[in-house]
């Protein structure tokens, strides 16, 4: 198969789990995949994600398609406080180019801003045998050789119990990435996707992570109607026997069904127009009836659907609200802004 061949078979399903995963818990990521790394970062002083900034940098460049990266800012624990910028790169395809695209981006990134820039690669791919080495270029004594950290997804596979017994919520990522390329369809997808959502129970998360990875497992696990009627009944049975209703709460309520229905209307009639009719029904009542903190759930859950990902900042700010019709308008902003930046401007007014 040729390279373009593969570039056009490459996944693009699996961008935005990807890129929602690593917004919503790169220290995880980090400490996951890159675990030296982690532990020189000083994660107490926070991280910034540079998307926009990154997006500027690379538009130009002629290196390929990209499957899902990312540009952070971070700080070291080296007692200088120092800044540098980390570089990610999901690969989920064979590219000859991609080490190629690795030293393009890292250049430009060090162009740029003039600081440390260290990039990373996370292989997604299904083919055992690809793992790209250096960028290798040079001519009459004129050599460079680009060297960046590479992980594969799918040599986590070998030892699946270690996965189930790793607490790390970037686990649970590796996990609903390998079942869905490797089980395409019927009951032993159902029943793979039922075992990774008792996991999300057993391992003692917070209800907030229980809802923000079962969305991804949701994501990349997706299923005909008729298994996925089933799939919520083995759920909701299983939520009944721990005692812990986090999603089917949800469901029941209409607002978890509401974003799914919308988002899938979304993607063929408009994001907006889906979601709106989706959360109609169950969302605005449960804003009128339920308490203060439910009222906020809704709100950072509709921002979780619209945008993609709840931001700490955001959760951390809608959850001071006190003001029921503040957040009956923020959760009306919420389905109506067009993007995370701009329903950050609406909480800013509110």
């Amino acid at each position: 198969m040729t390279e373009e061949a593969r570039e056009e078979k490459a996944p693009s399903e699996f961008d935005n789990p990807w890129k929602e995963a690593l917004e919503g818990y790169f220290e995880s990521f980090a400490a996951f995949f890159f675990p030296a790394i982690h532990a020189e970062i000083d994660w107490g002083a926070g991280h910034v994600f540079l998307d926009k900034e990154l997006e500027k940098v690379v538009r130009d460049a002629d290196v390929g398609r990209r499957y899902a990266d990312k540009l952070v800012k971070v700080r070291l624990r080296d007692g200088r406080g120092a800044w540098i910028l980390v570089h990610v790169e999901i690969q989920g395809y064979r590219d000859a180019d991609f080490p190629k695209r690795m030293f393009v981006y890292h250049y430009r990134i060090l162009d740029r801003y003039n600081t440390e820039v260290a990039s990373l690669a996370v292989l997604a791919d299904d083919e055992a045998g690809y793992r790209p080495g250096p960028y290798r270029t040079g001519r009459w004594g004129c050599e460079l050789e680009f060297r960046f950290p590479v992980v594969k997804v799918l040599d986590y596979e070998r030892d699946w119990e270690a996965l189930e017994r790793d607490p790390s919520p970037f686990a649970v990522v590796v996990m609903a990435h390998l079942k869905a390329r490797s089980v395409k369809g019927g009951d032993e997808r159902v029943r793979w996707k039922l075992r990774i959502a008792r996991l999300l129970y057993e391992r003692g998360y917070e209800r907030k992570d229980v809802l923000e990875l079962f969305r991804f497992v949701d994501w990349l696990l997706a299923l005909p109607k008729e298994l996925d009627e089933l799939f919520w009944r083995e759920l909701a049975r299983m939520e009944e026997e721990k005692k812990m209703p986090y999603v089917t709460s949800v469901e029941r309520l209409g607002r978890e069904k509401g974003f799914r229905e919308g988002m899938q209307q979304g993607m063929q009639q408009g994001m907006q127009q889906g979601m709106q009719q989706g959360m109609q029904q169950g969302m605005r009542q449960g804003m009128r009836t339920g308490s203060l903190e439910e009222a906020r759930e809704m709100v950072l859950e509709a921002v979780g659907a619209r945008f993609g990902v709840v931001p700490e900042d955001v959760a951390s700010r809608v959850k001071e609200i006190q003001a029921r019709e503040t957040l009956r308008s923020l959760l009306r902003q919420a389905i109506a802004r067009e993007t995370l930046e701009d329903f950050r401007k609406a909480l800013d007014e509110a």
